[in-house]
């Protein structure tokens, strides 16, 4: 469950409790979770939390850059570990999805809980 404190239509939220990995078995859940918020408003998700990435991580950040794109939005990230940063640099994504320098802070508005 999301708990929602925003300004505009920006707002800045925490990767789910407990995600530690974006990987094959979290990416649905958390497209799942996010698809409708980004569709919604301006999202920034705060990745401070994810120690590894893979493909699947990947194509979860691409297909929420592309419903926030299609719906007029925007979706970056930010509070991203360098480990996970060098990926992104690796496949070209940091410059799109990176909102800030790899862990630098934002302040999160929007907090995940445990339903």
């Amino acid at each position: 469950m999301i708990r929602t404190r925003s300004q505009h239509t920006e707002a800045k939220i925490a990767a789910p409790n407990g995600l530690t990995e974006l990987v094959r078995g979290t990416d649905h859940s958390l497209v799942a979770e996010l698809e409708p918020l980004v569709r919604k408003q301006d999202i920034t998700l705060d990745l401070h939390s994810i120690g590894r990435i893979d493909a699947a991580g990947i194509a979860a950040l691409i297909s929420l850059y592309g419903c926030a794109r299609d719906a007029g939005h925007d979706f970056s990230l930010c509070n991203v570990p360098s480990r996970v940063a060098n990926i992104l640099a690796l496949v070209g994504l940091d410059g799109i999805l990176l909102s800030h320098a790899p862990n630098s802070k934002c302040e999160v508005c929007l907090e995940s809980s445990a339903a």
